[in-house]
C-alpha cells in the first residue's frame, strides 16, 4: 500500500472512531434525559383521584370485622399501615384487627384459623404474604364465608390466586424503574450498583426485573456489580456484613439499592464501617421515618414515599367495596414521591409517616364514603 493509501485507509477509520464515539455519547445523553425525565413525575406533590364511585360505607361497613395479616410485624411500615387502617376502619365503623407475628407461615395459619372460627368478614393478607403459602387455610376460610383480600402486595403483573376475592395491588416494577433512573442520573450515567434483595418477598421479581431493564436502557456505561439476596427473617444478621464485603472487595461500587428501606438499618452501618459513608450514595423505597430522617442526615440519598396513611384510606376503600359487593379497584392508586436533600424537611423533624404528602386523599375518601 503506498503512502497516500494508507493516509486515506487510517482517515476512513479515524472518521468511523469518530462517529461510534459519537454514537457513544448520545446513546449516554439521550438515557440520561430519558432518566430525568422519569423521575421528574415523581417529585410534585402527589394528586388524589377517586377509585370508584361513592358509597355509603358506613351502612356497608356496619356490623363488619377484618383481620389483617402482615408478613412480618416487626416491619414498621406495615405495623404503621395497619394502626392507620384501624382509625380509618373506625370512622365507618369497620372492625381492623391486625393479627401480630414474627413471619413465621405457622403463624400466619393461626391467625387465619381464629379469623374464621370467629366468624370476621375480611382477611387482610398486606404485603409479603403469598396466598398460595396458607391456600388450604385461606380455602377453608372462603368456604366458610370470609372474603380474602390483599393488599400492597401483587404487582399488577401478578395472577391473582384462585381463592383471592379481589387485590389492590402496587407498581413494584414502576418502583424498579424509578430506582434505575435515578441511579442513572445521580451519578451521570456510571453507575456500579450493590443490588440488596428479597427473592422470598414475591413482588421482589417485577421490581429488579425492571430495574435491570430500566438500567439497561438508559444507562449503558452502568452496571449491577453485585445482587445481595437476604431473607426477611435474616435481614438482621446477613445484610450488614453483606454490603461491607461487597463496598470493600469491589472499591468500584458507586450506589448500594436496598430495595425496601427498612434494609437501610443495616446498610448504613456497613458502609461506615467499611469507610465509605458519603463515598456510595444509598437509594431506596418505602418512606419509613427513620430512613427519611438518615437523608436529612446524609446517611441515605433518596426515598421513594408513600403515605402509609393513603395507603390505610385506600386499602379501607377498596376492600368495603368487595366486601359489599361493588365494583372494587384493581390497585391501591396511591402514588409514589421522591424524597431527596431537597424536599426532606417536608417529611418533618423527625421525620413522619405521612407528612409531606398533602391531605387532598383525605377529604376525597370521606367524600366518597358518604362522611362530608
Amino acid at each position: 500500500m503506498n503512502k497516500r493509501a494508507l493516509l486515506a485507509s487510517v482517515g476512513v477509520l479515524t472518521m468511523f472512531v469518530g462517529f461510534a464515539g459519537a454514537a457513544q455519547a448520545d446513546e449516554v445523553s439521550d438515557g440520561l434525559a430519558r432518566a430525568q425525565e422519569n423521575i421528574a413525575k415523581y417529585t410534585s406533590k402527589p394528586e388524589f383521584v377517586a377509585p370508584g364511585d361513592a358509597f355509603d360505607a358506613k351502612t356497608c361497613a356496619a356490623g363488619k370485622k377484618m383481620m389483617s395479616i402482615p408478613n412480618n410485624s416487626g416491619n414498621p411500615f406495615l405495623k404503621g399501615i395497619i394502626d392507620r387502617m384501624k382509625t380509618a376502619g373506625a370512622e365507618v365503623g369497620l372492625e381492623v384487627r391486625e393479627w401480630e407475628n414474627q413471619g413465621q407461615p405457622s403463624q400466619w395459619v393461626q391467625g387465619i384459623e381464629l379469623a374464621t372460627r370467629e366468624q370476621y368478614d375480611i382477611i387482610d393478607l398486606i404485603s409479603g404474604i403469598d396466598p398460595a403459602t396458607v391456600a388450604p387455610q385461606l380455602q377453608a376460610a372462603s368456604d366458610a364465608g370470609v372474603k380474602v383480600m390483599t393488599s400492597h402486595f401483587y404487582d399488577p403483573s401478578f395472577e391473582q390466586h384462585p381463592v383471592v376475592s379481589s387485590s389492590l395491588t402496587i407498581g413494584f416494577g414502576e418502583i424498579g424503574t424509578i430506582l434505575a433512573d435515578w441511579s442513572t442520573v445521580a451519578t451521570e450515567g456510571n453507575a456500579n450498583v450493590a443490588l440488596v434483595i428479597s427473592t422470598d418477598v414475591p413482588p421482589t421479581i417485577p421490581l429488579v426485573e425492571n430495574f435491570k431493564k430500566q438500567l439497561a436502557e438508559n444507562c449503558p456505561n452502568c452496571k449491577i456489580v453485585t445482587e445481595i439476596n437476604v431473607g426477611v427473617t435474616e435481614w438482621g444478621t446477613k445484610i450488614q456484613p453483606a454490603v461491607q464485603t461487597a463496598v470493600q472487595a469491589n472499591p468500584d461500587i458507586n450506589v448500594v439499592i436496598p430495595i425496601y428501606d427498612s434494609m437501610s438499618q443495616f446498610v448504613v452501618p456497613a458502609l461506615r464501617l467499611a469507610g465509605k459513608t458519603g463515598q456510595v450514595k444509598v437509594a431506596t423505597f418505602n418512606g419509613t421515618p427513620f430512613v427519611l430522617d438518615y437523608i436529612a442526615q446524609g446517611l441515605v440519598d433518596m426515598d421513594i414515599g408513600e403515605s402509609l396513611d393513603w395507603i390505610a384510606y385506600a386499602t379501607i376503600d377498596g376492600h368495603l367495596r368487595d366486601a359489599c359487593d361493588l365494583p372494587t379497584p384493581t390497585a391501591l392508586n396511591v402514588p409514589f414521591y421522591i424524597f431527596d436533600k431537597n424536599n426532606i424537611a417536608e417529611a418533618g423533624t423527625p421525620a413522619q409517616f405521612d407528612t409531606g404528602y398533602g391531605d387532598a386523599y383525605k377529604s376525597g375518601f370521606r367524600k366518597l364514603w358518604g362522611l362530608e
